[in-house]
């Protein structure tokens, strides 16, 4: 048997930030980088925690996260990166 030469493990590159989260997804993931528990969050956009749990699976997929600190790590760094462009087009106006 024979095993193709590329590891599973190697990350797949051009990946992250290529695909944009859905106005639903972005609101979810701002919830959970609040730090709000599933139950919490369905309970906050008014659906279920199934519901959450499948945007989360999405999301991860997406963005090529595999958790929830990594999906709080890549809101907070996202976030951070809009408010740095806001400060600097401000100050260039």
């Amino acid at each position: 048997m024979q095993f193709s030469n590329q590891c599973a493990a190697t990350p797949a590159v051009g990946l992250y930030g290529n695909r944009k989260p859905s106005p639903r997804q972005q609101q979810v993931i701002a919830l959970v980088a609040q730090g709000l528990k599933n139950s919490e969050v369905a309970d906050a956009i008014g659906t279920t925690e199934h519901v959450v749990k499948n945007h989360l699976r999405l999301i991860y997929d997406k963005l090529g996260l595999w958790n929830r600190v990594e999906l709080a790590l890549w809101y907070e760094a996202r976030r951070h990166e809009e408010m740095e462009y806001a400060r600097e087009t401000g100050a260039m106006a």
